[in-house]
């Protein structure tokens, strides 16, 4: 297949990972301008979300490095989905935009259990943080060149995270985040902030980065397949999200050392982030 070509195979859609299908298929027009529409039932979640939060704090389930986590992870995964759909609008395609999902208000990229169910079983398990996003729409057919501007829209979400990550070790040097993240008794929150800000987008860069379907990094794959294994290959991605999940799961019970192979990946971040803004471990 020729750079820029028909990603479609035979009558099939294609979207680039990390995004979703637009409303009307390759060829339908994009939804007609709106504000983002946000349904009762989602204000219902966010409503008892809060409430759950609020429980959360006062009975001290939940600490202040708990809330910094999660005041940093909705905006980098709002960021990265945003991203999707900005170099999207930039190479033809308004589908995001037509559909309000441009726009930086939370409410709009919710997602009922990646936002919000997701995060609170995972904190009042003890298991920390993790959650996603609704992915953008994304009309590829509009796109000028389909598979080669497909593949730098979904990398636009990690190199977004890689830019707050560096943004971040550039302020906590800046304002003496070192001094201040060992400040007794308990850390500058500025510090804080900056600390889990480039931490956390670290994680997301390189867990959207796995060459796994839907997850971003899969694109690179799909940009080097021959065209004949298109058909078959877009039939199989439609099925491989409970792949990522059951990844997740067997990383979180593999052993290794004295934790499991998700606690070392995670400990080794950690630790790599450490040393590169030179906070001494």
């Amino acid at each position: 297949m020729p750079p820029g070509g028909n990603p479609y195979g035979s009558g099939g859609y294609y979207y680039p990972p990390g995004t979703t299908p637009g409303p009307s298929g390759p060829q339908g027009p994009a939804p007609r301008p709106q504000r983002p529409a946000t349904s009762p039932r989602t204000w219902s979640w966010v409503a008892i979300a809060l409430g759950v939060a609020i429980i959360l704090a006062t009975t001290h389930r939940i600490s202040r490095t708990d809330i910094v986590l999660f005041c940093v992870i909705v905006p980098s995964i709002i960021l990265h989905e945003v991203a999707h759909g900005w170099v999207a609008l930039a190479f033809g395609d308004d589908t995001a935009k037509r559909a309000g999902r441009l726009t930086l208000n939370p409410i709009a990229h919710i997602d009922v259990l990646g936002t919000l169910i997701v995060p609170i079983l995972m904190i009042l398990s003890g298991y920390g943080w993790f959650g996603w996003a609704k992915p953008v729409p994304v009309n590829v057919a509009k796109l000028r060149s389909p598979r080669n501007h497909g593949v730098l829209v979904s990398l636009a979400g990690p190199a977004v995270n890689i830019v707050l990550c560096v943004v971040s070790a550039l302020l906590f040097h800046l304002f003496n985040g070192v001094h201040g993240i060992y400040e007794y008794p308990q850390p500058q929150l500025l510090a804080l902030v900056l600390f889990y800000l480039g931490l956390v987008n670290l994680w997301l860069t390189a867990f959207n980065l796995i060459p796994i379907p839907p997850l971003d990094g899969s694109v690179v794959i799909e940009r080097l397949l021959p065209a004949a294994w298109w058909p078959g290959y877009l039939r199989f991605r439609r099925y491989t999200l409970p792949l990522v999940l059951v990844v997740v799961v067997l990383a979180s019970i593999i052993p290794y050392g004295n934790t499991s192979l998700i606690g070392h990946l995670s400990n080794s971040s950690f630790n790599w982030w450490l040393t590169i803004i030179g906070v001494p471990h």
